[in-house]
């Protein structure tokens, strides 16, 4: 697989591929006087919306950014009810998603997630693998800066296999085929919701040419609509990819 250099917005003017930072969980709970797992709770319940939306669509790839490899560092009932509404989350949704035609996917590292979380990804992968209608994909544990430096072992270890030596030319044909979403096309989108500007270590290898949209929205609040003003405002974009603009 080579590194992926698109020409021209005009051959996708839809996107194929939405990644989606979800924010402001948090601060839509405390502005109406509630607990932030409150606000992670009707998260859950936007994530459904949301892919429903994403499928009617027609968005045949969809990224959530659920857990990131710092949000351990919250407080620990903040994390335990998030693992609890992710444990729901796949118990409740994996028969649904597969009825839908959705394939599921988990990217990020599963080493510190418990036993049966691990189990319940593992149930939901398999059940939707052949499913082509949507591929959703959930970063549970993720970094982007462990995603790339784990490639680059990845890579390093391919090469020595193989007798290479790890030149431009070997990366540009290896290194991607390391990358958790080998088997996605890049992000066209980034939405990142609640008004901060910022990726925060998401798909970082991956969002080289990727048009950014910040939106004010709370993530509880965000639905179809909103991701329709996200896709009208990526129609506007002059996605050059480093060449000189056609217009």
């Amino acid at each position: 697989m080579s590194f992926q250099h698109p020409t021209s917005n005009t051959q996708y003017p839809q996107p194929r591929h939405v990644a989606i930072i979800m924010d402001g969980n948090g601060r839509w709970a405390q502005a109406r006087g509630l607990p932030r797992t409150a606000g992670h709770h009707q998260g859950v319940e936007t994530c459904k919306r949301v892919v429903e939306a994403a499928k009617e669509l027609e968005i045949p790839y969809i990224t959530l950014f659920g857990f990131s490899s710092e949000n351990w560092s919250r407080p620990a009932d903040e994390v335990n009810e998030l693992m609890r509404l992710l444990r729901m989350y796949l118990r409740a949704e994996t028969a649904e998603l597969h009825r839908a035609g959705v394939k599921l996917q988990v990217i990020g590292s599963r080493a510190e997630l418990s036993e049966d979380i691990v189990k319940l990804i593992e149930n939901a992968e398999n059940l939707t693998k052949d499913n082509a209608d949507l591929v959703l994909t959930i970063a549970l544990n993720y970094g982007g800066r462990h995603e790339i430096l784990k490639a680059a072992e990845g890579f390093a270890k391919e090469c020595l296999e193989k007798g290479l030596i790890p030149d431009f030319g070997a990366a540009e044909e290896l290194f991607p085929g390391h990358l958790m979403t080998t088997d996605l096309p890049d992000p066209d989108i980034m939405i990142r919701t609640s008004g901060e500007q910022r990726i925060s270590n998401f798909l970082l290898w991956q969002c080289a040419y990727t048009e950014f949209i910040f939106t004010d929205t709370l993530w509880p609040d965000f639905g179809k609509a909103d991701l329709e003003v996200a896709l009208s405002e990526y129609e506007t974009r002059d996605r050059r990819f480093g060449a000189v603009s056609r217009g």
